[in-house]
């Protein structure tokens, strides 16, 4: 899921919006019991569907056989801690798993749940890394989190190989066969900058590039300075397992991260010289609310169930999901975040223990 789906996925919808969340298992024997958990929660939807007058019976049929599609376009050779449905009118529905667990429970609304997807979207890195090689450059979308993988992207122009590049030189041949393979080249690295500018305009992620050193030069003689790499691996990948690759981009992704850490001390230093800056969730959380939030940084690991009170939001031990009640937050970092980028701010994820003179948050206010 890209940055432009999750911003999607929080636009309103047509009443009745339905979103099923559940825990799920990763193993045997314990995850045997989830089809049985999702077959009573959906169960639950009906029941809730039809004792609200809002709601035609042709529109909660829809919605319920909406939810029934997504549950079956879950792959279960890729088990994840959550499970996250949706469905609205109009036949529109969607699912996703999850790399934290989520608390069990049935929304309808004018809108979908997301917050457990914004939280697992922003917490995990994220990254594009892009293969050079003569036969085909591709681009693999990167999840740095637990059980790290790379998916190819396939769609935007790539993979970019040779072929419409020779095309497109046939008849303009040089004499001197270094120059014609240098133009040739060029050619070939302006259709993937073209392909990855059209990836970065929708979802901007730090980029790692891999490849032998003549072709990383000409990637960087066409791409210019609006295209930032994040990281290099050297030497050449063609037709590499994506397990190997992720391996190799390992050490530059931990390289960036430290850069990206020490920056983020810097900007926070620099804010409170500036007075533009708060520490600690009940200050952080209140600007956030305020629209005044730029730039969130927050620890990776920081959840904080809050109870609500009149005046002010009051953090409590504990992990999301234990607590009940109407006042109760079940995590107010995660609320925040989604505040946060709603108002169009930054987030910016830091090792745990790292903002421990912050009081595991931070933020740069606008003013």
């Amino acid at each position: 899921m890209d940055a432009a789906t999750l911003a999607d996925l929080r636009k309103p919808r047509a009443y009745p919006a339905v979103s099923v969340l559940m825990p799920t298992h990763r193993a045997a024997p314990a995850n045997r019991q989830d089809p049985i958990r999702l077959r009573n929660l959906l169960a639950e939807v009906r029941r809730r569907l039809d004792a609200d007058v809002r709601v035609t019976p042709d529109a909660a049929d829809h919605v319920l056989r909406g939810l029934e599609r997504a549950a079956g376009d879950l792959d279960p050779r890729h088990p994840a801690d959550g499970l996250v449905l949706f469905a609205a009118p109009g036949g529109e529905h969607h699912a996703f798993t999850v790399g934290q667990p989520v608390d069990e429970r049935v929304v309808v609304d004018s809108g979908f749940a997301t917050r457990d997807l914004v939280a697992d979207h922003t917490r995990t890195l994220r990254y594009w890394l892009l293969s050079l090689s003569d036969q085909a450059s591709r681009l693999w979308d990167g999840d740095g989190g637990e059980g790290a993988d790379l998916t190819e992207h396939v769609r935007d122009g790539f993979p970019v190989g040779p072929d419409r590049v020779d095309e497109e030189g046939s008849g303009r041949q040089s004499p001197r066969g270094a120059q014609n393979g240098d133009e040739r080249h060029r050619r070939m690295m302006r259709d993937v900058v073209a392909a990855l500018d059209r990836v970065l305009a929708r979802d901007r992620r730090p980029l790692v590039v891999a490849g032998v050193t003549r072709h990383q030069a000409f990637f960087d003689e066409v791409a210019g300075p609006h295209i930032r790499v994040a990281g290099r691996v050297d030497g050449s990948h063609e037709g590499a397992a994506p397990s190997a690759l992720v391996e190799a981009a390992r050490p530059a992704l931990a390289a960036y991260e430290d850069r990206r850490e020490v920056a983020v001390l810097t900007e926070l230093e620099g804010a409170r010289s500036a007075q533009r800056y708060a520490g600690g969730l009940c200050e952080v959380a209140r600007l956030v609310e305020e629209g005044r939030g730029e730039h969130l940084v927050v620890e990776r690991g920081y959840y904080a169930p809050a109870v609500r009170t009149e005046n002010e939001l009051v953090p409590v031990e504990g992990m999301p999901g234990v607590l009940r009640g109407a006042d109760v937050v079940d995590d107010a970092v995660d609320d925040v975040i989604e505040t946060a980028l709603e108002y169009g701010g930054e987030v910016t994820f830091v090792s745990d223990g790292f903002l421990v003179d912050h009081d595991r948050i931070a933020l740069v206010t606008r003013y």
